[in-house]
C-alpha cells in the first residue's frame, strides 16, 4: 500500500518486492530494565520492516525512540523480547560475519597503522596476504585514504579516522553494514564530504546499509528510504521513499532539488510531531549505550 506525496516521494505501509528481503523484522517488541532510573522501558513495539538487497535505509526519530536498540538487535548484540529478525531468511541469534557495524565511537586501534587497521579483521580471519593487499588497496582508493596507509590514528584528522573505521568494516566484506551515527562527531563540512563518499562507496560495492541518524537532512540525502520511528515505544511511523536515485545525489544539488527539499520537510514534520509527543509525556527515560537512541 503506497501514498504518493506532491513531491513524488512515497510514504508506504509495507514494502513488496520480487526479490527476498535481505533483512526482515517481524512483530518486534523489546522491553528492558533501566538500572539508572530503576524503571522498565518498552523500547520498541510491533516493528515490521523489510530491507531489500543493496538498499540504503536510514532511520530517524526523537531521542530515546529505540533506533540504536533496533540496530543492536539486527547486529545480534541484543535478543529481542518478542518477534524475529531474519537475514536472508535465517533467524538472527548472535553476531555474524554477514553483518558489519560502524559505531559512533571510533573503533580503530591506535597502535596500528591505517593499513593494518583496515586489514585487522582479515588477518583474524586468516585471509591470504595477497587478498588482504588487494582489498586494502581498493578501499584506500574508495575512501580517500591513499597516501596515508602508513600513518597512525594520532596523525589523522577526525574525518580521516572515520574513513578508516568505515574502510575496516567494508574490508571484511559483510553483506550488511550497520551504521550508528558514524559522522556525528565531525564538523559540518567534513560530514558532507563523508556523506558523499559513503554514497559513492555504497553504489560501487552494492552493500545493504542500515544507517541511524538524528539529522533529517542526512537521512534524506543518504537513504533510498527513510524510516521515521515514533516516540518511545518506537514504532514505524512512516516508510518514505526518497524520490531521487542515490547515484545522482550531491550536496550541491540537494539544495536545488525541490523534490528532495520537500521530502526533507515531510520527514521533519513527522519527527517534530513525535518529539513533541515525547516532550508532553515527560520525555524518554535515560538508558545505557546499549539501548539508548
Amino acid at each position: 500500500m503506497t501514498q504518493a506525496n506532491s513531491n513524488g516521494s512515497t510514504i508506504r505501509a509495507s514494502t513488496v518486492e520480487s526479490e527476498p528481503p535481505t533483512i526482515a523484522i517481524k512483530s518486534l517488541n523489546h522491553v528492558y530494565f533501566d538500572y539508572q532510573s530503576k524503571k522498565t522501558v518498552h523500547a520498541l513495539k510491533d516493528v515490521e520492516l523489510e530491507i531489500q538487497p543493496s538498499e540504503l535505509v536510514t532511520v530517524v526519530g526523537p531521542s530515546g525512540c529505540g533506533k540504536t536498540t533496533l540496530l543492536n538487535i539486527i547486529a545480534g548484540f541484543i535478543k529481542p523480547t518478542e518477534g524475529q529478525i531474519l537475514v536472508n531468511g535465517r533467524p538472527v541469534n548472535k553476531p555474524g560475519k554477514d553483518r558489519g557495524v560502524v559505531f559512533q565511537e571510533l573503533a580503530i586501534l591506535p597502535w596500528r597503522t591505517v593499513y593494518r587497521n583496515i586489514a585487522h579483521g582479515l588477518e583474524i580471519q586468516k585471509v591470504a596476504k595477497e587478498e588482504i593487499e588487494r582489498r586494502v588497496r581498493r578501499l584506500t582508493e574508495l575512501t580517500g585514504l591513499e597516501g596515508f596507509e602508513n600513518h597512525y590514528p594520532h596523525q589523522l584528522s577526525g574525518g580521516m579516522k572515520q574513513r578508516v573505521a568505515v574502510a575496516r568494516t567494508w574490508a571484511a566484506d559483510p553483506e550488511i553494514i550497520l551504521m550508528d551515527e558514524p559522522f556525528a562527531a565531525v564538523d559540518a563540512m567534513t560530514r558532507q564530504t563523508l556523506q558523499e563518499e559513503l554514497l559513492s562507496l555504497t553504489v560501487r560495492t552494492g552493500k545493504t546499509v542500515f544507517f541511524i541518524t538524528h539529522s533529517v537532512e542526512e537521512a534524506v540525502f543518504l537513504g533510498d528510504r527513510v524510516i521515521a520511528l515514533s516516540a518511545r515505544p518506537g514504532r514505524v511511523k512512516a516508510d518514505i521513499t526518497v524520490p531521487v536515485s542515490r547515484a545522482n545525489r550531491s550536496w550541491r544539488e540537494m539544495s536545488k532539488n525541490d523534490a528532495l527539499q520537500e521530502c526533507v520537510e515531510d520527514v521533519l514534520e513527522l519527527v517534530r510531531g513525535e518529539a513533541t509527543a515525547s516532550d508532553r509525556s515527560g520525555g524518554a527515560v535515560s538508558a545505557d549505550r546499549t539501548h539508548e537512541a
